[in-house]
């Protein structure tokens, strides 16, 4: 499946997004506040600090659960990011946030950063 672009558009320039990962029985974590980022017609989102944010671990070791930003909500499937967009993604968050501190948004575009880099797909 793909974004609709009404989607895209809605989650892509969302200055925050919430997502919610599925426990094992299907129901849904509490939603988190995370930024996103838009490159073509990918969704991104990435741990600042690394792996190590439970966010990141439950989303990805779950695989599925819902977004929302803007009104919409939608199913959603996470998966690893591909290691060649990670220059793509750095420039989508500095494009998008650089209007905060650095000390903010340098955790999301780091070294360590772009080990926890999640793909975000319609389901």
């Amino acid at each position: 499946m793909t974004w609709t672009s009404e989607d895209l558009q809605t989650f892509g320039d969302a200055d925050e997004l919430q997502i919610a990962s599925a426990r094992a029985d299907g129901t849904l974590r509490p939603y988190v506040i995370i930024w996103a980022v838009r490159v073509g017609d990918e969704l991104y989102l990435r741990s600042a600090h690394g792996p190590t944010n439970g966010w990141y671990r439950r989303a990805l070791a779950s695989g599925t659960g819902r977004i929302r930003a803007g009104g919409l909500e939608r199913d959603a499937i996470f998966t690893e990011a591909a290691a060649d967009v990670h220059d793509a993604i750095d420039a989508a968050y500095h494009a998008k946030y650089d209007h905060y501190d650095s000390s903010i948004v340098d955790p999301v575009t780091d070294a360590l950063s772009r080990t926890a880099t999640i793909r975000v797909v319609p389901r």
